[in-house]
């Protein structure tokens, strides 16, 4: 039976993924008592006695934790942004490529991808791997996303908030363009440089909408909309955690929620041959996070993808 420790298990995406692991039998989780959940020796000993950790704390206390780990047979799997760019780690979206999944299976560190960057890079990725997207094009994106996202103390301003607060309309956020995913979304997509990207919070508890605009200009010479639908159809496919998906809305409307409480990962291309609308459609706590990395663990343990998963 496989060892896991949740080192953060407090947090909103520890507590996911507890509750996708508690009742496996092929895992057993180690945990600590409540007075010692904080104490660096209890900490360290956890860390090195388990053979898979989930690292669910904020980036300084992911490193710090890291660097607590002597046993080299121990598999960490970092849900904070420290290490999603760093040598050494693997970026943890297998869907992007079989070389990318073997990666994963091989990897002693593998980096849960950020929420809203998961969904970009799974649209952008294989249009800039297959050339149809150039490189070079600048690219702009919205995502909207459900106030879980931001953690206990967000989701505790917004159930708390008074019926007249500013918090039951989506707020923009981010608006100096310094958002902490722009890194991985250009380093693992593979674009030239960073995209104009819009994060909304909204007054629902789980659930994101990543969509990504293009022009066609942007698109390789002799590539238009269709080629666009037929490279991320060729990717996903009828993926079992990630799928393409042809007409997916609601009768022209698209709802983030559609996904919340679920690990998986619709895929859909809209628009027309001039300006063309890439949709990804999941859980923020789900794909987004919790359910991403127990499928990284899940490659790493080789069982199912899918155990213990919510699809």
């Amino acid at each position: 039976m496989n060892k896991v420790f949740i080192d953060g298990s407090a947090g909103t995406t520890g507590l996911r993924i507890y509750e996708r692991l508690v009742e496996r039998e092929d895992i057993h989780i180690l945990t600590l008592p409540e007075k010692m959940r904080k104490d660096p020796d209890a900490r360290k000993e956890m860390l090195n006695t388990a053979d898979v950790v989930f690292l669910c704390l904020p980036d300084d206390a992911a490193i710090e934790a890291v660097s607590f780990i002597e046993n080299t047979e121990v598999t960490v799997l970092d849900t904070s942004t420290a290490h999603r760019t760093e040598k050494g780690w693997t970026y943890g979206l297998p869907e992007l490529s079989v070389r990318h999944e073997q990666e994963i299976i091989a990897s002693k560190r593998i980096a849960v991808p950020g929420c809203h960057a998961c969904g970009f890079i799974a649209l952008v990725h294989p249009l800039v791997k297959t050339g149809v997207l150039k490189r070079e094009a600048q690219i702009y994106c919205h995502s909207i996303t459900g106030y879980s996202g931001g953690g206990k103390k967000m989701i505790a301003q917004y159930e708390e908030r008074p019926k007249d607060s500013l918090l039951t309309a989506p707020r923009q956020y981010a608006l100096a363009q310094t958002h902490k995913h722009l890194k991985e979304m250009k380093a693992i997509s593979g674009i030239a440089s960073e995209p104009i990207f819009c994060p909304i919070v909204s007054s629902y508890y789980s659930g994101m909408l990543v969509t990504v605009a293009l022009f066609a200009e942007q698109l390789s010479d002799g590539n238009s909309i269709d080629d666009v639908r037929s490279v991320l159809k060729e990717r996903y496919g009828e993926g079992e955690i990630v799928s393409y998906c042809d007409d997916d809305d609601e009768q022209g409307y698209m709802s983030a929620v559609r996904l919340s409480g679920k690990d998986s990962m619709q895929i859909s291309v809209y628009g027309n041959d001039s300006r063309i609308l890439l949709t990804a459609r999941y859980d923020n706590l789900g794909k987004g996070a919790s359910g991403a990395a127990i499928q990284c663990m899940n490659l790493v343990l080789g069982a199912d993808v899918a155990t213990g998963l919510d699809l």
